[in-house]
């Protein structure tokens, strides 16, 4: 064993051990995770999985809006609950506005099990802001999804252009899609009585067809800190080499950019790949801005994806962890939405996401610090106006 691969081993266990201390989730070991880039490998897989469905399909999504994939899943969803198969839907009230409801008639027709959670016409004024973000679906309690991608046309493709949103999805199998089932349950729980079912829901000991360890990390959309925010503290406090994040949407509060800085500080190089002109909204990006200059002056890279929305979010610590799932490193997954993510180690896995890191760097453009330093004056304006939306954003 080279002394690379000796210490690549012993950080890894470092940080497993630290994030089950501190978390209170146990990892499990034996899983396979396989990476989907971008629509053209995410919605087939999907598709395919749905349509070989024996026993259940739970899916859980924040976004279902209209067009061509959203019927297609829809159809496919109907056609495996008329042959017999239980199927149960669960979709963000409020992020799952703009669907077609041709769709939902057609799964509501087919027997599918369709509800809406946290209806806004039910809901409190001050409970309007909490959602779910999770995006998870489990077909026979064998395989698992989840990652960051909705049910929209805009994530059809393959990131060539500004209509298709370049975005990473994951299929799991092994242990972990236990913990991605009890984050579906615990969305449902609010719609439903009725968790499982005897005689449907088996509960089977899972395979280990893999390597990679994984833990399952919730995020609960209630007051204080979370368990994903605990996640990203910890995870930039453990790290002695390297970060890599990628993220939609970018707004730290405070103990985020000091732990950030501090890393840099102590030598970690920090990357930053964010949403470049074709941020979806323009306004969180803003807010975004506001902290470059402090993250810049410390040696931290920031770099913008130039073809299309950035929607992924995924973070790769020392060649050997990786953080993904629904999460962005902003306030409303820290401490607003319910989120689910999932610490995969596996040094193999951690190499083909950082090669993805790289390749999208490759069309990015990232920013200068004496530049920035020369922003104008109407630059600084909208940041400086844009600071109290970091609280809500």
């Amino acid at each position: 064993m080279t002394a690379d691969v000796e210490r690549t081993r012993s950080a890894a266990t470092e940080i497993r051990r630290t994030l089950e201390g501190v978390l209170g989730v146990p990892a499990t070991e034996g899983n396979r995770v396989h990476v989907l880039r971008n629509g053209d490998e995410i919605f087939p897989a999907m598709l395919d999985a749905i349509a070989t469905a024996e026993h259940t399909i739970d899916f859980l999504t924040f976004v279902y809006w209209q067009g061509d994939i959203g019927d297609q899943v829809a159809r496919a969803l109907a056609d495996r609950a008329r042959a017999g198969v239980r199927v149960r839907v669960l979709l963000d009230s409020y992020g799952c506005r703009p669907v077609n409801m041709d769709a939902i008639g057609v799964m509501q027709r087919s027997r599918v099990d369709l509800r809406w959670f946290r209806p806004l016409s039910r809901l409190q004024p001050w409970n309007v802001n909490h959602r779910t973000h999770r995006k998870v679906m489990i077909v026979d309690e064998e395989v698992a999804f989840t990652g960051g991608v909705g049910i929209a046309d805009v994530w059809m493709g393959d990131a060539r252009n500004e209509d298709e949103w370049r975005d990473t999805h994951f299929r799991i199998e092994g242990p972990a899609v236990d913990g991605l089932r009890a984050a579906f349950l615990d969305n449902w729980a609010e719609t439903s009585p009725v968790l499982f079912e005897p005689g449907i829901d088996r509960f089977p000991d899972q395979p280990r067809p893999g390597t990679a360890i994984a833990q399952c990390v919730r995020g609960a959309s209630e007051m204080g800190w979370s368990d994903v925010a605990t996640l990203f503290r910890s995870l930039l406090q453990l790290a002695e080499h390297r970060v890599r994040i990628t993220t939609a949407y970018f707004v730290p509060d405070d103990d985020v950019r000091t732990r950030l800085i501090d890393a840099a500080d102590r030598g970690v190089q920090v990357e930053v790949l964010l949403p470049g002109p074709h941020a979806d909204k323009r306004f969180v990006q803003v807010a975004s801005e506001a902290s470059y200059a402090d993250l810049l002056d410390h040696g931290i890279s920031i770099s913008m994806f130039q073809p299309s929305m950035l929607h992924a979010k995924v973070m790769t610590v020392d060649g050997c962890v990786a953080n993904l799932g629904s999460a962005n490193l902003n306030r409303r997954s820290i401490n607003l939405d319910e989120e689910i993510n999932v610490v995969v180690i596996e040094p193999s896995l951690v190499d083909l996401l950082d090669r993805h890191f790289d390749d999208d760097l490759d069309r990015s453009i990232a920013i200068d610090p004496s530049r920035w330093d020369h922003r104008s004056l109407a630059q600084r304006a909208l940041e400086l106006a844009a600071r109290p939306l970091r609280k809500v954003f």
